[in-house]
């Protein structure tokens, strides 16, 4: 393995023009997808922010909340099937357009919750609108980037995850301490603000982004080609080992674990990230402002670091199944840890569990998309991304455990539980083809 250059991902040594094509795709997509998704993670996790005051402000009881925070996936994943088979017909660049400008509006309008039903409304349409972007990103980035740098490709735009807790965690502090400035709260400030963000970069996306490498006037003649033809192969090896259409994909039981997988990871990551300012809140004893929106960027800053290595070793050692159970294993030990520690360790481990929710993704996409081509690609991409419905069953499952066991710690114990059982059922699991598919 060799560097193109010192910001280049690590590309195995192959045709120079297609080297050069890799990094020139990484240097412009990368960065801008990755901004992308800070902005989308913002606008789904900000409401952890605003939890005490809407409870204080608009009447939102812990139930009403956990309700509502989950509410957000039931809409998100029904959606995700159909918006990515739209985006594989548009183009990216339309419909991804679209779509951000779409949800910043109804994040915007967050604003303006004055009640249960307005805020359950608020969340499922939030859902809707959000729905494609995830998987028509992943879709996107394998239109774009061969199997064997996927991976890192995979941890560069999940960098976004973190980056949006490390930014959005002292700026919706910070919005939220604002002094009341005529009839607005801090809290609405805040999903005024984080919302715009959405809609104005929706629209330079629609500028900025190109739906494959024949159409990239930034690319010259030769890297075209060269990106397309290694596309082209890989994409005729993968019809020989999985699915290319909708209703074998639909059938395809290595499909359904791989939605089961995913599923349990989003009840791991949802109720770390729901919670995590709650829980930060409990360590130090001060309400969620600006300095627990600080400390909350801890366990984000360590997540960076392992989003950004965990991939690169998945994709030098090609063994990206193995390292995600490993790095769930870790996640689980840490989520039994923190609830009982002092501030220090109970700090420590959370850091290892939110790391090991957010590193474990980009390894865990590399095996469905080395296995699944064309239109089962952009349909069993976004079948897979149903398992965001974890998201909703993750708060109301632990608000479930803390009342039945009656303990503040029942629910986070139960979810660590269900991490473990997860790297057990990726140890376990068999994907040949996606890992031929890959070499």
């Amino acid at each position: 393995m060799h560097k193109a250059d010192s910001n280049a991902i690590e590309i195995a040594p192959s045709d120079t023009a297609l080297n050069r094509a890799i990094t020139r795709a990484l240097r412009r997509l990368g960065p801008f997808l990755m901004l992308m998704y800070v902005v989308s993670f913002l606008d789904r996790a900000n409401i952890g922010y605003a939890k005490q005051a809407l409870q204080a402000s608009a009447g939102i009881s812990e139930r009403m909340y956990a309700l509502g925070a989950g509410l957000f996936f039931i809409s998100y994943s029904l959606c995700g099937f159909p918006s990515n088979l739209i985006l594989h017909r548009v183009g990216a660049k339309v419909w991804i357009a679209f779509l951000m400008v779409s949800w910043g509006a109804v994040s915007m309008a967050t604003m303006f919750v004055n009640g249960g039903s307005m805020f359950y409304g608020l969340r499922l349409l939030l859902g809707v609108t959000e729905a494609g972007f995830f998987p028509g990103i992943i879709y996107y980035l394998t239109c774009w980037f061969p199997a064997r740098v996927r991976g890192q490709i995979l941890g560069v735009f999940y960098l976004g995850v973190p980056l949006a807790l490390i930014i959005g965690g002292p700026l919706s502090g910070a919005l939220l301490d604002l002094p009341v400035n005529g009839s607005l709260q801090g809290w609405q400030w805040m999903f005024l603000v984080e919302g715009s963000l959405a809609v104005g970069l929706g629209i330079f996306a629609y500028l900025y982004l190109d739906d494959r490498p024949a159409d990239a006037r930034w690319l010259s003649d030769d890297h075209r080609r060269a990106l397309q033809d290694e596309l082209t192969r890989e994409e005729q090896r993968r019809r020989s080992t999985g699915p290319s259409d909708l209703l074998p994909m639909l059938r395809d039981r290595r499909v359904l674990r791989f939605l089961l997988i995913y599923f349990l990871i989003q009840m791991s990551t949802y109720g770390a990230v729901f919670y995590l300012p709650t829980e930060v809140s409990a360590l130090l004893h001060r309400p969620v402002g600006l300095t627990v929106g600080l400390v909350s960027t801890v366990p984000w800053l360590v997540a960076l670091i392992a989003v950004y290595l965990l991939p690169r070793v998945g994709d030098r050692l090609r063994k990206h199944r193995q390292l995600a159970a490993l790095t769930l294993l870790a996640a689980g030990c840490a989520s039994l840890v923190f609830p009982t520690a002092g501030p220090y360790i109970g700090l420590a481990a959370l850091s290892v569990a939110v790391s090991g929710f957010i590193a474990v993704q980009p390894l865990f996409w590399t095996l469905p998309t080395g296995y699944l081509v064309d239109r089962a690609a952009a349909g069993g991409i976004a079948l897979i991304g149903m398992g965001n419905l974890g998201g909703f069953l993750a708060p109301n499952v632990k608000v479930w455990a803390d009342e039945y066991f009656a303990s503040p710690r029942a629910g986070l114990y139960l979810l660590a539980a269900i991490t473990l059982l997860n790297a057990w059922i990726i140890a376990t699991t068999r994907d040949r083809a996606s890992e031929r598919s890959a070499a």
